[in-house]
């Protein structure tokens, strides 16, 4: 482990109280239960959790000596996932953090928002990239921290520092100013050019816990740069990332708005496109034979306040958001594979399950935007070991009041929280 990601796990031990241990046999009961797969409420529904487990769904009988905790008017659901955060960020202007924080201050945000994220009934989350880039790989430190019991947080799938072109949209330098000398980084932090450096990018990364590698394949909305599609990675450059990342067993999610960037990415073998605004025929086909999921991030354009950004980054995204509305709902009538993904902060942390009404107003179907938050998302993930209710699989549970495949709304209304057979928010 790098000496930074030791400090920043240490400063959250100081700072934070460990979480109790999970009792060994818990029986959960509901009013109902919903199945995820086949997109069915069930009635009267019992789940029986031994440790960290799901040992039995409506088991017959329940083993004497379980704690039973009787829900009541609810409806349990698998902990939802959001595969695009950003736990270190705070709100759109972000980019004076880059700046005013260290990785200390950047620690304690990150698992203050981890917790609120958590409550909102997300049990696991993708963190694609800190937003402190010139620091300590704090992602990284909040994830093992919570998998150590240190901290009240999802599961945490964290990318640490993404990949960009020099001047692309996530060198950090174009989040503040394009001046010679001003925060001007290598591949350690992430950029990176050719296919030799970007090699050496990535296997940092993965050197220092990252278990996602996150690229910019094209420039962006909230950078200063002055396009908001371009193409930035080459194909070669993506694929040779995508190549050794395989080799660890580790993903590629690539940030993508412009139609020859996403297609390029999606050639190179991406897992996933993030955001994709621009998609286009081409694209949708693509991704379908080769199940490159398509993050949608749509619900900070109903969210965003525009006027407090800086003149480009507003124009960019008054020309960008409407398209992406357009062709997000032809990705969605197109049947591309789609996981759920907020942008938090620009989603604010804890309102993540907005995401979720803004899919189903773009065409989808509550059932279908719930499935992109649970089974497609741990697909996504390669964690197969939650998103749904079943024997065998992590206790990561929720419940809401009410029935969200008649009301999507209901998803805000988070009653229940349990992590791995630990519970954090009871009625």
């Amino acid at each position: 482990m790098s000496r930074s990601v030791s400090v920043s796990s240490w400063l959250l031990m100081l700072c934070l109280v460990a979480s109790a241990a999970p009792a060994e046999l818990i029986a959960l009961r509901a009013d109902r239960m919903l199945d995820v797969e086949s997109g069915r409420i069930l009635s009267n529904a019992t789940v029986l959790v031994d440790g960290e487990h799901i040992t039995a769904v409506d088991p017959a009988v329940v083993p004497p000596g379980a704690e039973v905790v009787d829900l009541g008017d609810v409806t349990l659901m698998p902990g939802l996932i959001d595969t695009h955060v950003h736990l270190t960020g705070s709100d759109p202007s972000f980019r004076n953090l880059v700046f005013s924080e260290n990785s200390a201050a950047g620690a304690l945000r990150g698992a203050a928002n981890a917790r609120t994220t958590l409550l909102a009934g997300f049990t696991t989350v993708r963190d694609l990239a800190q937003l402190h880039p010139t620091l300590d790989l704090i992602t990284v430190a909040l994830a093992e921290a919570s998998e150590a019991g240190l901290i009240e947080a999802p599961h945490i799938v964290a990318c640490g520092h993404a990949l960009s072109i020099t001047g692309g949209h996530i060198d950090p330098a174009m989040f503040v100013s394009s001046a010679e000398g001003v925060l001007e980084l290598g591949p350690e932090f992430g950029i990176a050019d050719g296919v030799d450096e970007v090699v050496k990018a990535t296997r940092y990364q993965i050197k220092h816990g990252a278990k996602v590698i996150k690229i910019s394949a094209t420039a962006g909305v909230m950078s200063l740069e002055g396009s908001v599609g371009a193409q930035q990675y080459t194909e070669a450059e993506m694929r040779a990332i995508v190549e050794e990342a395989g080799r660890h067993g580790i993903k590629v999610a690539a940030h993508a708005h412009g139609t020859e960037g996403i297609n390029a990415a999606i050639r190179a073998g991406v897992a996933s496109i993030e955001h994709g605004s621009l998609v286009d025929e081409e694209s949708l086909q693509m991704m379908k034979e080769r199940g490159t999921y398509l993050v949608l991030t749509a619900a900070l354009a109903d969210i965003m306040q525009l006027d407090g950004l800086p003149t480009p980054v507003r124009e960019k995204a008054e020309y960008v958001m409407p398209l992406a509305r357009e062709n997000h709902q032809a990705a969605i009538s197109a049947g591309v594979k789609i996981a759920m993904g907020s942008d938090a902060p620009l989603v604010p942390h804890g309102q993540n399950g907005r995401e979720l009404l803004t899919m189903v107003d773009l065409g989808m179907s509550p059932s279908d935007a719930l499935r992109a938050a649970t089974v497609n998302a741990a697909d996504l993930l390669g964690t197969p070991d939650r998103g749904r209710i079943e024997a065998g699989l992590l206790a990561d549970l929720i419940a809401v009041g009410g029935d969200p495949l008649q009301d999507i709304e209901r998803v805000l209304d988070v009653q229940f929280v349990m992590k791995a057979g630990e519970i954090y928010l009871a009625p």
